[in-house]
């Protein structure tokens, strides 16, 4: 049995693009092991507080995030 954990930013995903997060994952293991062991594959979101992450030697908070996400919406 599969355990997928997705680390994110906490408050950059609302709960129905977690939920999407979850769907889209687990049909990506059962793609690749079978769709007898969609029932046994675990996907998990672990939430970062913000300020606990960091890119670049810079501290990430979920505004960062939301911006990055629409400056590449507007590229």
């Amino acid at each position: 049995m599969p355990l997928v954990t997705v680390d994110v930013i906490k408050d950059v995903f609302s709960p129905a693009q977690k939920e999407e997060i979850i769907r889209k994952v687990t049909d990506a293991m059962v793609s690749v092991e079978g769709e007898a062991l969609r029932g046994v594959t675990w996907v998990r979101i672990m939430e970062v507080e913000q300020g606990d992450w960091g890119i670049g030697g810079q501290l990430l908070k979920a505004r960062d995030v939301h911006q990055m996400q629409g400056a590449t919406e507007n590229a």
